[in-house]
Formats: structure tokens, sequence, C-alpha cells
């Protein structure tokens, strides 16, 4: 299977938004070799614009230009961009509206040895509770193509999670992204897993394993976090009656919390969460300390067969 990570595939696709688009801008805080948006600066040097180890200004200089008819990607690690630059993000983006694509990469814990300061395990929770923004976080690097596309077409604050670990490509090359849907990667009847990120392909990994013990698992990529796909929740919570969720960020506020919010509301079943647990990261190669936290396709299953042994009798 073919592996990129999500901000390789940021970078590249950018140049050829840039072609296209014009209007296109970026904007980095010292680290574009990092972020790659260093493949754009090479394109288009007039372009881009770096605001040094100064994320405050990036996010407000992002926001200015947008008011001129540019549509400016700004562009650092999850943990500066949606932590130290939040109240930035709040009152100088998202209040007004404007304009600004804030694509921050080395999110969750697969940045590894970079240890528990640099691995932003609270950026969607964050970003999520802004009034206006839209939130979302790409399965692997055809969705992050497709992510950006949809976040150009779209007027507003549109906030793009990126990794830094070359994952699996999982979607195929004509993929149809919305904001605000969710995608059936595999229909089945007894268990539904909602994940996102490189939780996606972990999430298909463990339906073949519970189908190979008789569990028919629905995988739904939930790419979009905010507006979440109120509807594929619904229907989800109905027709299989137990929810996993899977996510490489806290179970608080994110991707679980996202979808309790909508079953509470709606359709309350039983819900295992595959996540973070209020805790930091550390440091360590990546895949080892996505395995020490059970962020693994073996957790889900264990967590859906656990989801599925609570339904109620009736259902």
């Amino acid at each position: 299977m073919e592996k990129i990570a999500t901000r390789e595939a940021y970078g590249k696709y950018l140049v050829e938004l840039g072609e296209k688009h014009p209007e296109i801008v970026v904007f980095d805080a010292d680290l574009s070799g990092a972020t790659k948006t260093g493949i754009f600066k090479k394109a288009f040097p007039e372009r881009h614009f770096n605001a040094g180890i100064a994320e405050c200004d990036l996010m407000g200089m992002a926001a200015g230009i947008s008011t001129t008819g540019k549509i400016p990607f700004a562009s650092t690690f999850a943990i500066f961009g949606a932590g130290r630059a939040f109240e930035i993000i709040r009152n100088t983006i998202c209040y007004p509206k404007l304009n600004v694509k804030i694509a921050c990469t080395h999110a969750g814990l697969s940045v590894g040895e970079d240890g528990g300061s640099h691995q932003s395990v609270e950026d969607i929770a964050l970003m999520r509770v802004l009034p206006n923004m839209t939130v979302l976080v790409p399965a692997d690097a055809v969705e992050t193509r497709r992510m950006m596309d949809a976040a150009i077409a779209h007027e507003g604050p549109v906030f793009i999670r990126l990794g830094r670990l070359a994952t699996g490509v999982v979607l195929p090359e004509d993929y149809k992204f919305e904001i605000g849907k969710a995608a059936m990667l595999k229909d089945g009847g007894d268990v539904t897993i909602m994940a996102i990120g490189l939780m996606v392909e972990r999430a298909l990994e463990a339906a073949e394993t519970l189908k190979s013990q008789g569990i028919e698992a629905r995988v739904l990529n939930m790419g979009s976090i905010k507006p979440i796909d109120r509807e594929a929740i619904v229907a989800a919570a109905k027709e299989t009656g137990a929810i996993v969720t899977a996510e490489e960020h806290s179970v608080i506020g994110g991707l679980a919390g996202a979808v309790c919010e909508v079953l509470a509301e709606t359709e309350p079943v039983h819900v295992e969460k595959v996540g973070i647990n209020d805790q930091f990261g550390q440091s360590g190669k990546a895949l080892e300390v996505l395995e020490h936290y059970g962020l693994t396709a073996d957790a889900i299953v264990t967590a859906a067969k656990k989801a599925v042994d609570r339904k109620p009798w009736w259902s």
C-alpha cells in the first residue's frame, strides 16, 4: 500500500492549487520545511510569507490579507496554531468570519519523538468550539486534496488537521468529499466504527478482523468534524445499535465528544471510545507511541466487541 503523510500531500497540492488560483497566498511560522509549504514557496516565492516564530502574527496577517480578496493558507504545527494562536483565531478570524484556511501539521501522537509538548491532542476540541469554524481531518493523501478543494470553495474559516507520519492511502482517487457529510467505507449491521485521520485505516483493518469473527462492522469516515453528519450518526445508531469512535486525539471534545453530543439528543446507544484518555503524550517512535496509547486496529476490535456485548437484548 502506498504511504504518504497528509502534510506531504498538502504541500504538493498547494502548488497545483496555486497555479489554478492566483488569489491563493501562503503564510508560515518559520516551519515551511516541516509543514511542506516550502514547496509552494519554491514555485511562488512572491506569494509565500514567513511570519517567523510568531504564530499570533501569522494568523493576524492571514486575517488581514483575506479582506483584500486573497485566499490565505496559514500553516504551522497544530500545537502552536490551534493552541498558542487560539485567541487571535477566535477574535480576528472566526468572529468576523474571514476567509482564512488554517492547515496545521504535526497533529496528534504520531509526531513521535517530538514528545508530549508538541503532540497536539486538543486541537480539534479547541477549533470545534469556535463559531463559524469548519473543522476537517483527512484520512489520507486523497482526502487531503479533496478537503483543500472544499476549503477553497467554502467562504469562511476552515481548520484542516494534518499529520507527520506517512500513512496508507485508503481512498480511491475519484473519492468525493463534501463538508458536513460522512463517507461509508464499509457497510455492516452489528456495530458502527466512526473514525478520523490515520485511525480510518485502522478501522478498516479492524472491520476485516471482526468479519472473520462473525461481526459485521459498518465503517464511517467522519472527516468533517464540524459540521458533523448528524444524519449518518443517527442512522448508524438506529441500524447497528452500537458505536465505536476512533481518533488520534483526546476523547474529550474531539470526535467522541461530537458523536456523543448528537446521540444524547437523538438516539442514545452505547459508545466505546478509542482515543487518548485525558493524558499528554510522550516521546517515542511514532508507531510505538500509538500502540502504547491503544490507537491500534486491535484496540478497535476489542472496543467493537464490548459495544456489541452491551447492546440491549431487544435491539
